[in-house]
């Protein structure tokens, strides 16, 4: 019997996207359902009913929610191509990471987007953070080694979401003297054929966080009168 494998999520997310280079890198056939966010599917509703949110991943009727989660399944269940180091360390120590990514770096990043850099702060934070990312790169071409792995994909958004940022609101957030090695490992990241033919468009990806930053700051403006 063939294996059944969905994934909902939507075009733009950094995080649908984690599952979409996961399942490529496996060699894994998958059916991409795109969803609305803002007029939920009834499939979503009834596969992630607590958080009502993507990515989801369907395998044969099962639904596994949260990506880091789901990359983790997807690399126990399909075991070519192994993502997670072998040793339990090691794995303990991607995981610290991933979760790190997330907590941490991306909120900072996001928090220096929509304050445009002029918030001194938030730009420090993220720098800090940026710079643990940087220790962790050294000696290694990727953070998984010689080869893109669990914690590559888990900060893959990095490759896309910084340039983006940066190009809108006029600040080198990740520049090469400062942080080289993030720099170079963005470079490969980025050119690696299955993860290059994965990108969201750039100008569409421009357009949408244009326009939710134009929004986030007539919402500030508003709350100030």
């Amino acid at each position: 019997m063939a294996e059944e494998v969905k994934l909902l999520k939507t075009w733009s997310s950094p995080f649908g996207l984690r599952i979409v280079w996961a399942l490529k890198l496996k060699g894994i056939h998958f059916d991409p359902i795109d969803e609305d966010l803002s007029n939920k599917s009834s499939l979503l509703l009834q596969y992630n009913p607590v958080y009502k949110k993507i990515p989801v991943l369907v395998h044969n009727g099962k639904p596994i929610s949260e990506s880091l989660v789901i990359l983790e399944y997807v690399d126990e269940t399909w075991k070519q191509n192994p993502l997670m180091p072998q040793d339990p360390y090691e794995r303990a120590i991607a995981r610290f990471w991933a979760k790190f990514g997330d907590d941490k770096v991306f909120l900072s990043i996001w928090s220096v987007f929509i304050k445009q850099g002029k918030d001194q702060e938030a730009l420090q934070e993220a720098m800090e953070n940026l710079k643990f990312l940087e220790e962790n790169l050294k000696g290694k071409k990727f953070f998984g080694g010689e080869k893109i792995g669990y914690l590559d994909i888990a900060l893959g958004w990095l490759a896309n979401l910084v340039s983006l940022f940066e190009e809108i609101i006029d600040i080198k957030i990740i520049d090469k003297e400062r942080f080289p090695l993030l720099f170079g490992w963005i470079q490969e990241f980025s050119q690696a054929p299955i993860i290059k033919e994965s990108w969201p468009p750039h100008d569409k990806m421009l357009t949408k966080f244009q326009i939710m930053l134009q929004n986030k700051l007539k919402l500030a403006a508003a709350e100030t009168n």
